[in-house]
């Protein structure tokens, strides 16, 4: 089941989404008559795993993490489905990162990994957007628009076994599968869920593979896991 929030007249609405159609408790909503699509959770952090594919390290020259490699985005950094990404001003080198995200269900801290299936919601996508020419992960990585996000939530998928691909104008850029991934879906959430106690929404993002390439105003960026969907944005002049 896939599950979408759309942004109305009266305001935010939640429900099942079925071939451009959400079915919430008042009703039925056409997504573009209706409303827009607004990122399918509300998270208080969006947990970002770095370096969790070893194509990623060969390119960038990183050594293997002997555990997941992690940093944080506020809920700031958030857009939606075919929400315009605001090429940000003290940057002259924007890139991309396609990544499958858990989306928690429950309140929950300290998981054993046999039992994060139980506490998570579904998964959606990520843009991992990077200021590369920034100093630190959070100023290369935390600002407003860098974490676009959906566009729904897949509740029944295998995220272990998924392929994915990265299109820029039509051009494939990325293409992996998340088996190839270092640390698995589940063990990177208890692995966090140890130092963190996670809220419904919270958001857990599992890295991205080999990224070659920046990003310019006029690009369209779509990132498509099989099974789950493709999260599709534009990035424009700020």
């Amino acid at each position: 089941m896939r599950t979408a929030r759309l942004l109305t007249e009266d305001g935010p609405v939640t429900g099942e989404y079925v071939d451009g159609v959400i079915d919430a408790d008042d009703g039925q909503y056409v997504v573009g008559r209706d409303g827009r699509l607004l990122p399918p959770c509300e998270p208080t952090a969006l947990y970002c795993v770095g370096r969790n594919y070893a194509a990623t390290n060969d390119q960038m020259d990183y050594d293997r993490p002997e555990e997941p490699d992690f940093f944080i985005k506020p809920p700031t950094a958030l857009l939606a489905h075919e929400q315009d990404i605001p090429y940000p001003t003290f940057t002259d080198e924007l890139t991309y990162a396609g990544e499958l995200a858990a989306v928690i269900g429950e309140r929950c801290h300290d998981l054993d990994p046999a039992d994060v299936q139980d506490v998570v919601r579904g998964y959606t996508i990520l843009n991992d957007v990077d200021a590369l020419d920034q100093q630190g992960r959070t100023a290369r990585k935390a600002f407003d628009g860098s974490g676009p996000l959906g566009p729904w939530i897949e509740t029944d998928v295998d995220p272990t076994g998924i392929d994915m691909y990265t299109d820029i104008n039509d051009e494939r850029r990325q293409s992996a599968n998340t088996s190839e991934m270092l640390f698995g879906p589940h063990e990177v959430v208890a692995y966090l869920s140890e130092r963190f106690t996670f809220r419904p929404g919270d958001v857990i993002a599992f890295g991205s593979p080999a990224n070659p390439g920046t990003v310019v105003p006029g690009d369209t960026i779509e990132i498509t896991y099989e099974g789950v969907g493709t999260l599709r944005n534009s990035v424009v002049e700020s």
